[in-house]
């Protein structure tokens, strides 16, 4: 899963989370709220009855105190808008026909379902009535009680968590979407960051990335480019340690072919020398004398010896792209293997671009990965046709391309990831070379291809 969409994930998880404990805490705010409105109906009306007591007690003090409250007078409209809606307000002690006054409970908040109307009480509780003494100073007064309507309190708290849930949901998917936008923004350095380690895995290690502004994203592009630097080291390096021990593997096998040809050459040939004389000595002495065939039979073997020496001796020395050029050599390997057996597949080759001025270590190279793959082709499949194709791309990095195609079937992985001396032989070289080796599947078989370039 993406990180944009992992932080986007959890985001709205946290978002989730605090829409909901907002959402509790509006409907116990609501629930509660009819109780702060109890106790402010019950201290208002018990301080409009305070001064209407004392009111009385002045103008009628031949009355007893217990007759003076309550009077007609205390339930009028002034009393009614000091009590809350959903609440009811009685005096005590109540006279005979004495109702509790209560406030306007229809039309406050909306009908809740009855899951709500039933789960409610049971986590928040039920109301308290409260209770307001009409005066401190005078306890035969009365009180006043206070008692909120449950029903009215439920309603309310409802039409209070619809409110506040609709205007949650909106600030919930602005910040969803506004944090998204924001973390999307924030990460968008990191696929500049990815696809310069995808050219770092295709070779190209010195790439530079721009100067990002998160602290953390910079330390890792520092971390990057440093990382580029030491594998462009590494491989310059490495392509010179292989160049160096190819040139001195060469210099081995020229040095060998010098001591083949003059040791075993001339033991060979003085062999051969001394196989002929006895032959023809043998020959005159007598006819049937079997020292002569003894004769024949050395020399068989000697000329045997000496065709073996020959090709290690070809496969030994310079390459012939040191002495005739690389097209001339290219031309003189595919006749070669035409020669050998007219059953040999069909060999096609193909040149394209000028070739005449390549010489040195690339056409050694691109020499050798054409002897290789050809010798591959016709020994190790039942290839009936196989394309051998040199271009020269004279772009602005001057590359020599190298490819070898077969119909012999094959599995390109396995060939791929073969530890053969060949293979290992022309990886070695393509690399020294500064170039890449790919093993892929054609279309009836294999397709080895290897690019070299010529500017280095």
């Amino acid at each position: 899963m993406r990180l944009v969409l992992q932080l986007v994930a959890r985001l709205l998880v946290i978002v989730a989370l605090c829409l909901g404990a907002a959402t509790v805490w509006a409907m116990f705010d609501a629930y509660r709220s009819v109780d702060r409105a109890t106790a402010a109906s019950a201290q208002r009306v018990a301080q409009a009855l305070q001064a209407l007591y004392w009111h009385e007690f002045l103008l009628r003090s031949s009355r007893t105190r217990e007759q003076l409250l309550p009077v007609p007078e205390w339930r009028t409209l002034e009393t009614m808008k000091l009590i809350s809606p959903g609440v009811c307000v009685e005096f005590q002690p109540a006279i005979a026909f004495e109702r509790p006054l209560c406030g306007q409970s229809q039309g406050i908040g909306r009908t809740p379902p009855g899951w709500f109307t039933a789960i409610v009480p049971i986590f928040i509780g039920s109301h308290a009535e409260v209770v307001r003494p009409v005066s401190p100073r005078a306890a035969a007064a009365g009180t006043i009680v206070a008692t909120p309507d449950s029903a009215a309190a439920i309603s309310l708290a409802w039409e209070y968590l619809l409110n506040v849930v609709d205007v949650a949901l909106l600030m919930a998917a602005a910040i969803a979407l506004l944090a998204s936008l924001a973390i999307a923004h924030a990460l968008a350095p990191a696929r500049t960051i990815v696809t310069a380690l995808q050219r770092m895995a295709r070779g190209q290690y010195r790439t530079k990335l721009p100067r990002f502004r998160s602290m953390e994203l910079t330390m890792i592009g520092s971390a990057v480019d440093e990382l580029g630097d030491r594998l462009e080291e590494a491989t310059e390096q490495r392509a010179a340690l292989t160049r160096r021990l190819i040139e001195i593997r060469d210099d081995e096998r020229r040095a060998l072919a010098r001591e083949l040809h003059d040791e075993f050459g001339q033991n060979l040939s003085a062999i051969l020398a001394f196989a002929n004389t006895i032959e023809t000595a043998s020959a005159k002495q007598s006819k049937d004398n079997g020292i002569a065939q003894d004769a024949r039979m050395i020399s068989q073997a000697t000329h045997h010896l000496m065709a073996s020496l020959r090709d290690a001796l070809k496969r030994l020395r310079n390459p012939l792209p040191e002495e005739l050029g690389l097209e001339a050599s290219l031309v003189n390997l595919v006749d070669s293997w035409r020669s050998q057996s007219a059953s040999q597949p069909i060999i096609r080759l193909d040149l394209k671009g000028d070739l005449t001025d390549i010489r040195g270590p690339a056409a050694t190279t691109a020499y050798r990965v054409a002897q290789e793959c050809l010798t591959n082709a016709l020994r190790h499949s039942s290839a009936r046709e196989i394309s051998l194709r040199i271009e020269r791309r004279a772009d602005d990095e001057d590359t020599l391309l190298i490819r070898v195609e077969d119909d012999g079937g094959g599995d390109a992985e396995r060939v791929a990831l073969s530890a053969g001396f060949g293979l290992t032989g022309i990886r070695e070289r393509v690399a020294a070379a500064g170039g890449s080796l790919s093993i892929l599947p054609a279309n009836r078989g294999l397709s080895v291809a290897a690019t070299i370039p010529l500017a280095a």
